[in-house]
This record gives C-alpha cells, structure tokens and sequence, in this order.
C-alpha cells in the first residue's frame, strides 16, 4: 500500500503533494532533501564568471539528483524516488511494502499525466492543478491502485481545455464531484455502446537500438527494446487475435491488461479485448547479433598530439531493407582542456560548443547509393598530452523498419460483423548508443 506522494522541483520544494492513507508530515521531504545532498553533484557555492573573471555567489542549492539511488532510507520509512524531467516523485513507504509496485504506479502516473496535458513539468503543474489532483484522487483508493487505465479515467475527469478548466474549477469550489460513466461495462478497461462509422485499428512497432561498440568496430553489447502502440476506433465488443511473422526474437514481454496471458505463452498469439482510443498493447526486449544490430557503421580515429590533436570520423550506411536513414546526429566530446576546434565535413554540418566541449554533426538522411560522411578536424588544448578516450553518441530514425524483424502477420476479429482495417507501421531508432575511440 502508498500512504503518500510528493512532487518535488529542482529546488528541493514541494509542488504537489496526495495522501490517501493518513497524512504523512512534510519534514519527509527535509529528510530526503538531506540525503540527496550525499549524492549531489554540484554543491552551492561560487562560480567564476568567464568574462570579468569574478567569482558569483550562488544563493539557491542546485539540486543534481541523477546519482541518488531510488532507494533511500530514513529512521521510519524507504523514501521511494523517481527523477524525471527535473521533477521528483517521492513515496515515503513502510518497511514491508513491494518497492517495484510502488515504482510502476509513479511510472503509470506520469505516463496518465502525459496524456492529459501533454508536457509533465512544474509550471504544467501548477496550471492544470484541479485536474492533476482529481487524477489522483481517482487513481487509488486507501492506498492500493484503482483505476489506472486512461480511457476509464478520461469517463471520469475530462481533460484539461480551457472549458474545462473553468467547469472543473467552478465544480470543485462547489463541491460538486466530477460527471460519473455513462456506459459501464464488465471489462475496465473498456466501455460499453462504442461506435464508429469506420472500424480501423492502427499498430505501432517502435524499436530503440541499445548498444556499445568498442574502437575497432566491435559490438560488445547490443538489444532493442520495443512497444507496440495501438490506436482502436472499433465499435462493440471486438475480441482480437493478433499473429507476428516471428515472434521468437522478442523476450521479457509486459503486455497491457487486456491480452490474455495463457494464449500468448501456449500459441503466441495475442487474443485481447482493446480498449477504446490509444494505449501500448506491449513492450519487449529483443537480443540483436552483430551483423543486424547496427545500421551505421562508425570508424573513428583520434590521436594526441603536442597541446592538442587530430580526429577523422567515417560513417557507412548498412543495408536497412532499402529504407533510408534520418535524422543521423553524432555527437563528439572533446577534452575537457579544449580551447579550440577546426573540422570539415563533406555531409551535413557540424556545431562545436565551447561550453560542454562537444561537437555535434548532423548529418540529416542517408542511404546505401550515398556517399560515406566524413568529418575531420584538429584541436589545441591547455595541456601538453590531452586525454582523447572518448565515446561518440549516436543518433538515427529509420521509418518502416523494424531492427529485430517483427512484423505483424494477421488479425481476426470475433464477437462483431464487421471487417476492421488494420494498418501497421514500424520504426527503429537510436537509445543509448556509445562508440568507442
């Protein structure tokens, strides 16, 4: 069971907060912003300014939670911690509860508050407060989770327009509680009297591409990890099955709620009563051998020299079952004593930032018939023998390309009379790629 949620900024201060077994003090979050400062990895201080070259007092603590463990703990409770988007979510929890229950229920929070006002941050917050509590309210009942599904939910509290803002405020300064489902149905996930004039349900395969490749073109590591979103205008009932072409390649599945489990383990085929509107129907893991795993290959070279040094960076495009690459961006960290950078490049263009000491090379769309892009450069540093061990970020998109090779084979629907069209489309592209120098 959750007793409490708190949404803290940068700042260490509270945003939010939601209690709905007892009310757990404030001072909480005094206690995790004191831990947090073991972890910090900016202290408040001064800093120098490059200009005058004066030191500038900073008066607010700046906050660096990116190395506190998600677990910390207090003389009464595990202070439960997600950081995302300059934003914590805290759960002060007691000894015995299930940490990875408490973890997906944040994770589904945000994902909710996604929905419904698009960007998560605190002055969406701040703006859509009414709204934000009321999905709250909703979501869990004495502590335990309730209604977590975002087309139930959407029944329940509309979301926020600039109507509905001022309809929710003028209800809830009344007292008045929010419209209740007009079609319940037997199944949560979906209401009864759904109709459409055209029956279609979309599919989604987007692929993220993990990998680590060493200095000699190597793959060390290499996985995808996929979702498959899907998006139902059907009317009814429908029951579905949906058949993949190989669905051996895919492993660690989370499925929605709606899939029938012992279907899938017994025949792998994916029976399921979808929910009205958009939501993921699965995510999975997907293990890559070296020769599918990339479709770039990188070959870099860096070499020290005296005060400085050299680098030449070629890019050669894989076949990719004739779909072009996009969106290819590099990105290039320079040593830390970099005072200047001189590059060309015969594809794109190159960015050199002299405050992170990056340069970043976009090289936009390329294919098999194109040329290789090169980008090579000198650059002097401080020091007589800079340090050039480096890795290069990637970035890439590839549309109606699927890396692990799932495609969707066939859907049949039961239950309803009509004939539904189905359209799939797929798309890989980079996660977290580091490259070796």
């Amino acid at each position: 069971m959750i007793n409490s949620l708190f949404v803290i900024n940068n700042q260490g201060k509270i945003i939010i907060e939601k209690h709905w077994r007892g009310i757990i003090s404030r001072q909480i979050v005094d206690v995790f912003n004191d831990e947090c400062t073991k972890f910090k990895n900016s202290l408040p201080g001064s800093m120098e300014d490059n200009n005058g070259g004066k030191s500038v007092s900073i008066k607010e603590p700046y906050f660096t939670r990116d190395d506190v463990p998600p677990v910390l703990e207090s003389n009464k409770y595990w202070l439960l911690n997600v950081l995302r988007d300059d934003l914590t979510w805290l759960c002060p929890v007691e000894r015995e509860v299930d940490p990875m229950l408490v973890f997906e229920f944040i994770h589904r929070i945000m994902d909710i508050l996604t929905d419904y006002l698009g960007d998560v941050s605190e002055l969406s917050i701040r703006e859509n407060f009414v709204t934000v509590y009321q999905l709250l309210e909703e979501m869990m009942d004495y502590g335990y989770p309730l209604t977590t599904e975002p087309n139930a939910l959407k029944e329940l509290i509309m979301p926020p327009t600039i109507m509905n803002k001022m309809m929710t405020t003028v209800g809830a300064a009344a007292g008045v509680a929010p419209k209740f489902p007009q079609n319940m149905s037997n199944i949560p996930w979906r209401k009864a009297g759904v109709k459409y004039t055209q029956n279609e349900i979309y599919f989604d395969i987007i692929e993220e591409i993990d990998a680590t490749i060493s200095a000699n073109g190597t793959v060390v590591s290499c996985e995808a990890h996929g979702v498959v979103q899907a998006n139902s205008k059907l009317s009814g009932m429908p029951d579905l099955s949906l058949n993949f072409v190989n669905s051996k390649v895919i492993d660690d599945i989370s499925f929605h709620p709606c899939v029938r489990y012992r279907k899938w383990d017994s025949e792998k085929v994916l029976s399921f009563v979808p929910p009205d509107g958009q939501f993921k129907l699965m995510s999975y893991r997907a293990t890559l051998s070296p020769y599918q795993a990339m479709p770039l290959q990188i070959k870099p070279q860096i070499m020290s020299t005296k005060n400085g040094g050299r680098f030449d960076i070629t890019v050669h495009p894989r076949s990719t079952d004739g779909k072009p690459i996009e969106k290819i961006v590099l990105s290039l960290p320079m040593p830390k004593s970099t005072s200047s950078v001189n590059a060309t490049c015969n594809s794109g263009q190159y960015m050199y930032d002299p405050v992170n000491k990056t340069i970043r090379w976009e090289i936009g769309k390329l294919s098999l018939r194109d040329r290789a892009p090169v980008l090579s450069g000198t650059f002097s540093t401080s020091e007589s023998n800079p340090e050039v061990g480096m890795s290069i970020g990637l970035e890439f998109q590839i549309n109606m390309f699927a890396v692990s090779g799932l495609k969707v084979d066939s859907l049949r629907l039961f239950h309803e009379g009509y004939k539904p069209y189905k359209g799939v489309r797929s798309m890989t592209k980079a996660g977290k790629i580091h490259i070796r120098t």
